[in-house]
């Protein structure tokens, strides 16, 4: 006979439990189990067999563990789990990638039937066709108002038509409506709601990132630091080759302005003294271009010439015979 363990046996259990997989894992992924089921839940467990590892339990009880571990071991990070430890969740133990996981939780979700009072977490649309059921079935779809008519003697939905609106609560006509015609609208499972690592807490969206958006966003910040530094005039890495140029920039007005010079300031200087010198450098590119044309046409002037010799040597043989 097995011997029944008492509720304080298994806090202790329990807390033990947690202390050693809060030592052992550095990620953790907080997850919201609304509408789980056991059987759902043990097939997660399942699929995560490896390196990850699921913890479901009472909020105060894995609150309390938390706060008694961080006091325990001094490491206080532990305590940025206690804010997250609101509603049904849990936490999956990994030490895995975070997104391979969280896409192998996301695998695990199942079909759900519209339950009275139940709010929808998206919208539901029944769309058209033939449902099958008999014209003694049309007052469901006249109670919901929706466009039928009867088809080789059953009801048929002529457009498509939302019945629910993701936010509001499923009324009953909606279930018995949706259950007659078979449609599960809704499927469940375990969603990530914030990611832990090694104190850090996160959004689960920040696993999308890739390394292009990483760089983006990089970009984007040394912008926003050189336009900073540029108008505080403060020397950083990312604004001294702007602080350079425009410095040269000065240099260059006053040496145009005054007779100081320096060697990279004596070709603009000479240019302005001379403009027609821009001029001879914009036109000795396309005059150079422009002389083949000619070239070509001479070419092709010679070859018309050539049929002209011929015809007059021609002339010339038959001249003899006259």
């Amino acid at each position: 006979m097995a011997v029944k363990i008492s509720k304080a046996e298994k806090k202790i259990r329990y807390d033990k439990k947690l202390c050693r997989l809060l030592d052992e894992y550095s990620q953790i992924l907080i997850v919201a189990a609304d509408n789980v089921g056991s059987n759902q839940l043990q097939q997660i467990r399942k699929g995560l067999r490896g390196d990850s590892v699921v913890l479901m339990g009472k909020n105060t009880m894995m609150k309390r563990s938390v706060r008694l571990h961080a006091e325990q071991t001094g490491n206080n990070d532990f305590l940025s789990l206690i804010p997250l430890l609101v509603g049904n969740v849990g936490m999956v133990f990994t030490k895995g990638d975070l997104k391979e996981v969280r896409e192998e939780i996301s695998k695990y979700k199942v079909g759900a039937p519209a339950r009275v009072g139940l709010v929808a977490p998206i919208d539901v649309i029944i769309p058209p066709g033939n449902t099958g059921l008999d014209p003694s079935q049309t007052s469901f779809f006249q109670v919901l108002n929706i466009p039928t008519k009867i088809n080789k003697g059953t009801v048929e939905i002529i457009t498509p038509v939302e019945i629910i609106k993701k936010g509001d609560k499923v009324g009953s006509s909606e279930a018995v409506l949706l259950a007659k015609l078979g449609i599960k609208p809704f499927s469940y499972g375990l969603v990530v709601l914030s990611v832990y690592e090694s104190g850090s807490v996160f959004s689960p969206e920040v696993l999308d990132l890739t390394e292009d958006d990483i760089a983006a966003k990089f970009a984007v910040g040394v912008s926003m630091v050189t336009s900073l530094a540029m108008a505080l005039s403060y020397p950083t890495i990312a604004a001294a080759p702007h602080m350079f140029i425009n410095a040269y920039k000065n240099l260059l007005a006053v040496a145009v302005e005054t007779e100081y010079t320096f060697k990279q300031a004596e070709e603009v200087k000479e240019y302005l003294k001379d403009p027609s010198k821009f001029v001879a450098a914009m036109v000795l590119g396309p005059a150079t271009d422009a002389s083949a044309p000619p070239a070509a046409t001479a070419k092709e002037e010679e070859k018309k010439e050539e049929p002209e010799e011929e015809d007059d040597d021609d002339g010339g043989l038959f001249g003899l015979f006259d």
